[in-house]
C-alpha cells in the first residue's frame, strides 16, 4: 500500500482521560469519514464488486470442448498446476486457468500489441496507438501463424484460445476484474474474443524490449552535436576483455566449413574490433539530430503497461555441472531482470500430461507469460533451461532521403508501400493514419510525429548526402518485423530430452536472441546464442544510425545456425551469462558494439570459482546466496581515492568515515551504501551531466533536491519537490555498468576535462579527479540530510532504494482512489545497479528501483522437488486477492519457495483442487 506518512504535532504522549476522549472521538471521525468515502466510491471497490472477479479454484466447472476432465490443483500461493489427458485439453485449460488469473493484465496486452490502447483508456493513447500501428507487431504475428508455424503449434494456440473464451463466456466487465468496473465509468469498453494471433503477438512485445542497441545508437548519434569522436569512445568503451570474461570460452569459429567449433580456447584478451564511435558515418548532421531527438520522445512516451520496459536492463543465469556440486547433478540458476511491474510479468504454472504419449506430449513446469500458451523458462523431467538478453545488435535505423511519394536508393527514387489504419477512440472520434514502409519492410517511423516531419522537411545534412529535396525520415530496419518460429521453439524446448533437441527447438527461437543455458540429469550442461542475427557490409557496425540511399549499407543476409557459438560441457564445469560479451574478440562476426561490461558476470565467475576452490562443493542454498549477492564493484574502485581526500567540513568527514571499514555491500539497512551511492550519483553528475548534449536529458524525473546550494545542511522543512532536471541545460547518465567502465578507464588520467566542473552557488569548480570527488563527497552529504536528515546513524541505503509495484495501467492513470486500491509498496531492499542483486537505480532520476530480478530460480536436476523458485508479486491479478502480492514480501527477503514437480509432491502440497469436465 502507498506509504505511511506521519507528522510532529509537538504533543506528548499522555495517558490522560481527556486524550484518551481525543483519540476515540478521532477514531469515530476517521469511520465516519471512511464510510463516506466509500458510498462515494462505493462502485470502486465495494465487497460486491471486487469479490465478483475471484476465481473458482475448488469444486467442478464444466467446460464445452473439453475431451476428458482436467486437474487444476494450486498450492498455498495460488500457483497452479494442471493435468489433463491431451495435448488440446491441457492448453484449453491453461487459457482458461490463467483467464481466471489474469485475464484484465492478457486483455491490456493484446491491446498494446495492436495497437488499440485508445479503444480502453480513451484518447491519451492515440499516439501511442500510433507508433505500435506503425511496428505492426500484430499484422507480423498474423503472418507469422499463417505462414511459419506448425500445425502443432496452431492447434494449442486454438486451444489455448478456446480456454480463454470459455472463460469469457457470458461474463460482463465487473465479473472478470476490479479494473473493468472502473472502466465502466469512462467508457462502455467490453472484451473481445482471445484469438491465436493474440497470443503470438505477446513475443514481439517482448522481442521490443529485448532489442539490443537502438537506445545507444541513437545516443550516439545525437552525441555528436556535442562531442568529438575520442570524447564519444571515452563513453563507449571497449569490452574489457583482459578482465571480464565472455561467456563462450571453449569454442573457436572455422572459417572453412563456417561453423562454431567446440574445441579450440578462444584467447579471450585484447582489445574489442568494435568502434565506439560508430562507423557508419555521413549521416550526424542537423536532419540526424533533429529526427532523432524527437524520435527519443516517442520512444520515452511508448506506455509501461507490460511492464517490460527499461534502460539498462540485464539479467543472470549460470549453470554448475555435477562435478562441482553437492548432489553430483547439475544445479542452473536463473534470474531476469524487467522494470518492476504488478502483476508480475511472469506466471508460474506447471503442465503435466497424466501419462506423456503422441497424443499428449508435455510435462513441464515453470515460467510463462499470461496470454501465451506453454512454458518459456523452466524444466520438465529431463532437463532444464534459463535465459538472459545477448544483447545482440538486431535492430538498424537509417536515415531516408524523401523524393515525392517515394525514397532515395542508389539513385533512383522507389515508392513507398502504405497502408491506412483507423484508431477507434474510446469516448473520442476515431483517428485514420497513413503507415509508410520501405521496400525491405522498413517502417518510417518519423511518420509518426508531426515535429519530426517538419524537422525533416527543413534539415540540411552533410556532404556526403544527397540535396535536402522533400526532407528525410528515420526507418527502422528490425528482425522482429520478419515473421518468425518464436512460439514453434517455446513447445519445442517445453518437450525436448536432451542436448540435441535443446539446440533444435533453439534453432527456431528467432527472436528475440537470448542467452540459453541448459542441464539435464545424464549430468550435461550446454549454452547456446540463437536467434536471427544480421550480417552487415564490411566497415558497418550498426553502431550509429546509417544512410538508407545508400544500399552498401543494408543487410547483406544473416548467420546460419551452425555459425553461432555454442558450448558443451565446458572443461570448467560452469557457465555464466549476465549480458557479457558473448565470445571472443576473434569472432568475425560484428554481434554488437553494446555488451554489457561483465561486472555481474565476472563477480558471478569469481564466486563460483571461490566455491569450488579445492574440490568444493555447490549447493542449491549456495546458488541461492548468489543470487542475493550486493557487492558493489564500482565501490571497490572509488573508495580508496575516496578515502584519501581531505575533507575539512567535520560533517562531511562524518558522512566519508561510514566509507572506512566497509565492505562493499549494499545491505537495505548499511549507511555507508546509502552515502556511496550518493557520491556516485553526484560524481556522475557533475563529471558528465553538464557535458552530455540536451537532447539527452532526462525529462519528468522527480527528485529531492535543496532548494538552493548551500555549503552546510538544509532544514529538512524547507526541501521541495522538483520535477525534471536539477539544472535546466543538465543531462546525467543512468548509472548502468558502462559507467562504472566509463570512469575506471579516467581514473588514472587525474586531470581529464571530463572531471570538470563550473561553481554553482557556493560551491567551487572542480578543476581535476580529487576535487570533483571532494564536492562530489559534500554534495552527497547534504543530500542525505535533506532526504535522510542530519544524523547519520538513522541513514540506511533502504529508505533511499524503495520499490513500488504499480498496476500498470490503472495503477499509474487512474483515479487517485483507485491507485491506493491497485498498488502495493513501498519494500526497501538493498543491492543495486550492476550487483548481482540487481535492484537497478537510475543516477539520472534518483534512487528509487526501476527494475528488479523479476523472478528468481534454482532448478535441482538430481531431485526436480528440491528445485526453489519465487515471483515478484503473485499468481492474482485481481487486487485482493490473497495471491495478489503474497510472494513479494519474502521476494524482498531473497526467500525462495519449494517448487513441486512429481505428481506427489504437488499432491502435498495442494490447497485448492478443480476440476474442469467436459
Amino acid at each position: 500500500m502507498p506509504p505511511n506518512t506521519t507528522a510532529t504535532t509537538g504533543d506528548k504522549p499522555g495517558k490522560s482521560g481527556r486524550k484518551k476522549g481525543r483519540k476515540a472521538r478521532f477514531i469515530v471521525l476517521v469511520l465516519v469519514l471512511a464510510v463516506i468515502g466509500g458510498v462515494a466510491y462505493g462502485a470502486y471497490w465495494s465487497i460486491s464488486t471486487v469479490r465478483a472477479s475471484f476465481p473458482q479454484t475448488k469444486g467442478t466447472i464444466t467446460l464445452q470442448g473439453l475431451s476428458g476432465p482436467v486437474d487444476v490443483k494450486r498450492d498455498g500461493y495460488g500457483i497452479p498446476q494442471i493435468y489433463a489427458s491431451s495435448d488440446e485439453d491441457l492448453f484449453m485449460a491453461q487459457g482458461y486457468v490463467q483467464a481466471q488469473d489474469r485475464f484484465y493484465e492478457m486483455d491490456v496486452r493484446r491491446h498494446l500489441t495492436s495497437g488499440r490502447l485508445s479503444e480502453m483508456f480513451g484518447a491519451s493513447q492515440v499516439d501511442n496507438d500510433a507508433f505500435l500501428r506503425t511496428l505492426g507487431w500484430d499484422r507480423v504475428a498474423k503472418q507469422e501463424y499463417d505462414t511459419k508455424l506448425s500445425p502443432a503449434t496452431k492447434k494449442y494456440l486454438q486451444a489455448y484460445a478456446k480456454g480463454v473464451n470459455a472463460y469469457l463466456d457470458g461474463k460482463n466487465g465487473k465479473d472478470l476484474s476490479l479494473e473493468y468496473a472502473a472502466l465502466g465509468f469512462a467508457n462502455d469498453y467490453k472484451p473481445g474474443k482471445w484469438t491465436p494471433v493474440d497470443s503470438v503477438a505477446w513475443l514481439k512485445a517482448m522481442a521490443w524490449d529485448l532489442r539490443g542497441n537502438m537506445q545507444d545508437e541513437i545516443d550516439r548519434a545525437l552525441m555528436t552535436s556535442r562531442l568529438g569522436p575520442k570524447q564519444i569512445a571515452d563513453l563507449y568503451p571497449q569490452y574489457p576483455y583482459d578482465r571480464n570474461r565472455p561467456i563462450v570460452r571453449e569454442g573457436t569459429y572455422d572459417g572453412l566449413s563456417k561453423t562454431f567449433e567446440q574445441q579450440g580456447a578462444s584467447s579471450g584478451s585484447g582489445a574489442s574490433t568494435s568502434s565506439a564511435a560508430g562507423t557508419s558515418s555521413g549521416t550526424a548532421s542537423s536532419a540526424l539530430q533533429g529526427q532523432l531527438a524527437g524520435l527519443y520522445k516517442v520512444l520515452d512516451d511508448i506506455p509501461t503497461a507490460v511492464g517490460v520496459n527499461g534502460n539498462g536492463i540485464g539479467s543472470n543465469s549460470w549453470v554448475v555441472a555435477g562435478g562441482h556440486t553437492i548432489t553430483g547433478k547439475p544445479l542452473l540458476a536463473n534470474d531476469p531482470h524487467l522494470s518492476a511491474s504488478l502483476p508480475s510479468v511472469w506466471y508460474q504454472m506447471g503442465l503435466h500430461c497424466r501419462s506423456v504419449s503422441s497424443t499428449c506430449r508435455f510435462d513441464v513446469a515453470g515460467y510463462t507469460f499470461a496470454g501465451m500458451p506453454g512454458v518459456v523458462i523452466g524444466h520438465n523431467k529431463d532437463i532444464a533451461w534459463g535465459m538472459t538478453n545477448s544483447g545482440v545488435d538486431v535492430t538498424d535505423l537509417y536515415l531516408e532521403k524523401l523524393a515525392g511519394d517515394g525514397y532515395l536508393h542508389d539513385g533512383k527514387v522507389l515508392p513507398f508501400t502504405t497502408r491506412e489504419e483507423t484508431i477507434k477512440v474510446a469516448g473520442g472520434d476515431a483517428k485514420k493514419i497513413v503507415i509508410r514502409q520501405t521496400e525491405d519492410g522498413m517502417p518510417l517511423l518519423s511518420d509518426r510525429s508531426d515535429e519530426l516531419v517538419k524537422v525533416g522537411k527543413k534539415a540540411t545534412v552533410d556532404t556526403a548526402a544527397p540535396d535536402r529535396g522533400d526532407g528525410y525520415g528515420i526507418a527502422l530496419r528490425w528482425t522482429a518485423l520478419d515473421p518468425g518460429t518464436s512460439m514453434d521453439a517455446v513447445f519445442a524446448m517445453d518437450r525436448a530430452t536432451d542436448w540435441e533437441g535443446f539446440r533444435a527447438a533453439a534453432k527456431l527461437f528467432d527472436v528475440p536472441s537470448q542467452n540459453l543455458i541448459y542441464a539435464d540429469t545424464r549430468n550435461n550442461i550446454g549454452y547456446q546464442l540463437p536467434g536471427k542475427i544480421p550480417t552487415r557490409a564490411k566497415g558497418d557496425d550498426g553502431s550509429v544510425p546509417a544512410p538508407g540511399w545508400d544500399s552498401t549499407y543494408r543487410w547483406t543476409g544473416y548467420l546460419d545456425f551452425d555459425e553461432l557459438p555454442y558450448e558443451y560441457n565446458p572443461e570448467r564445469g560452469y557457465i555464466v551469462t549476465a549480458n557479457q560479451a558473448v565470445t571472443g574478440k576473434d569472432y568475425p562476426y560484428t554481434l554488437t558494439t553494446d555488451w554489457g561490461y561483465g561486472a555481474r558476470s565476472q563477480r558471478i565467475n569469481g564466486l563460483i570459482e571461490q566455491k569450488i576452490k579445492g574440490n568444493g562443493k555447490i549447493s542449491t542454498e549456495d546458488m541461492r546466496q548468489m543470487q542475493l549477492d550486493n557487492s558493489s564493484e564500482i565501490a571497490k574502485l572509488l573508495v580508496p581515492s575516496l578515502l584519501k581526500i581531505d575533507i575539512g567540513d567535520k560533517d562531511v568527514r562524518q558522512a566519508q568515515k561510514l566509507l572506512e571499514g566497509w565492505d562493499y555491500t549494499q545491505d537495505a539497512d548499511s549507511a555507508a551504501a546509502a552515502y556511496f551511492n550518493s557520491v556516485w550519483r553526484n560524481i556522475l553528475k557533475l563529471a558528465f551531466g553538464n557535458k552530455l548534449p540536451k537532447e539527452l536529458r532526462v525529462e519528468g524525473q522527480c527528485l529531492w533536491v535543496d532548494p538552493v546550494d548551500t555549503t552546510g545542511p538544509v532544514d529538512d522543512t524547507k526541501r521541495v519537490r522538483e520535477c525534471g532536471q536539477r539544472d535546466a541545460d543538465q543531462a546525467q547518465p543512468d548509472g548502468g555498468d558502462r559507467w562504472f567502465e566509463v570512469v575506471r578507464n579516467l581514473m588514472d588520467d587525474e586531470n581529464s576535462d571530463w572531471w570538470t566542473a563550473p561553481r554553482s552557488g557556493t560551491r567551487p569548480a572542480a578543476h581535476n579527479r580529487d576535487e570533483l570527488f571532494k564536492r562530489a563527497m559534500i554534495d552527497a552529504r547534504w543530500e542525505l540530510t535533506a532526504r535522510l536528515g542530519k544524523d547519520i546513524d538513522t541513514w540506511s541505503w533502504g529508505r533511499l532504494h524503495r520499490l513500488f509495484l504499480k498496476n500498470q495501467t490503472l495503477g499509474t492513470e487512474g483515479p487517485g482512489a483507485l491507485q491506493y486500491v491497485l498498488n502495493r509498496g513501498p519494500w526497501n531492499l538493498g543491492g543495486g545497479e550492476a550487483a548481482v542483486d540487481a535492484t537497478g537505480w537510475n543516477a539520472a532520476g534518483g534512487y528509487g528501483v526501476v527494475w528488479v530480478p523479476s523472478m528468481r530460480m534454482v532448478v535441482n536436476l538430481d531431485n526436480m522437488d528440491k528445485s526453489k523458485w519465487i515471483n515478484l508479486s503473485g499468481a492474482s491479478g485481481h487486487a485482493y486477492s490473497a495471491h495478489y502480492t503474497d510472494q513479494t514480501g519474502k521476494w524482498a527477503k531473497g526467500e525462495l519457495l519449494p517448487w513441486s514437480f512429481s505428481p506427489q509432491a504437488v499432491d502435498d502440497g495442494t490447497s485448492d483442487a478443480l476440476v474442469l469436465k467436459p
